[in-house]
């Protein structure tokens, strides 16, 4: 037959002791960084601002390839005459101005 499971007190009691204090301390902690919280957001701002310009170029380097290989798609498309060349050329010219226009609505909205 088996023996009941017992519990000790004193461990019960430690755990419920170091959850406290832990708790405390993750309190205190989370109190102290909010002081500098603004400083922090700033400091955020100032980075993706800078970065803004680089990431524009960046889309703009996207959509310039992406032209590049829709058009020789078209182009390979039309010579061989498939019906359906009017469509593939929509979707490629649709990418292209979409990119230059999320690029430049983006600069807008930010006010960079």
């Amino acid at each position: 037959m088996k023996k009941p499971f017992k519990t000790n007190t004193t461990a019960r009691g430690l755990k419920t002791t170091l959850a406290g204090t832990l708790a405390l301390l993750l309190t205190l902690s989370a109190r102290a960084q909010t002081g500098d919280g603004e400083a922090g957001i700033r400091q955020a701002t100032d980075m993706v601002r800078g970065y803004f310009d680089t990431g524009t170029s960046l889309m703009y380097a996207i959509g310039a390839i992406v032209g590049l290989v829709g058009a020789v798609k078209v182009y390979q498309k039309w010579n061989a005459g498939e019906p359906d060349t009017g469509k593939v050329a929509a979707a490629w010219f649709g990418s292209c101005i979409f990119l230059v226009v999320v690029a430049t609505v983006l600069k807008s909205f930010f006010g960079i």
